[in-house]
């Protein structure tokens, strides 16, 4: 029962001691502060709680607008799943309902629209662009 006791004190003491020692790290890591923890809940984030859910193992970043505003810029690494197509809700019936998506159009208005498509697919690990890509402060291409 003791060890029990000492164990959890210890893990307790290392959780505690963690943001600290990050904080404190000379890597080209970003600040502990600056690191935001996304809940994949359908809700719409600012752009650094974006930019970090975006960057997670495993995301897939979704552009809702047109292809030729996707072509115009558009995040990187990120996919062009046209909102307003008739071929949208085919497209998000192929996805993983158990996977994270990351989902901004141009303002945010589109973003909302898609992930409530997307949620009444079954795919609800989403989070969207508050202010959709004018908010984005990071990395645009084209093509």
């Amino acid at each position: 029962m003791n060890r029990r006791i000492l164990r959890g004190a210890l893990a307790g003491a290392l959780l505690a001691l963690i943001p600290a020692v990050t904080a404190c790290s000379g890597g080209d890591d970003a600040p502990a502060e600056s690191v935001t923890k996304v809940a994949f809940d359908g809700a719409h984030v600012d752009a650094d709680a974006f930019a970090g859910a975006a960057a997670g193992e495993g995301v897939t970043v979704i552009d809702v607008r047109t292809p030729e505003e996707f072509a115009a810029g558009h995040l990187p690494g990120a996919v062009n799943i046209d909102v307003s197509a008739a071929t949208f809700a085919a497209e998000v019936s192929t996805l993983d309902p158990a996977a994270d998506y990351a989902v901004y159009c141009q303002s945010g208005n589109r973003s909302r629209v898609a992930l409530e498509a997307m949620a009444a697919a079954g795919v609800e690990r989403t989070v969207g662009l508050e202010g959709g890509i004018g908010a984005w402060g990071g990395e645009v291409v084209t093509g």
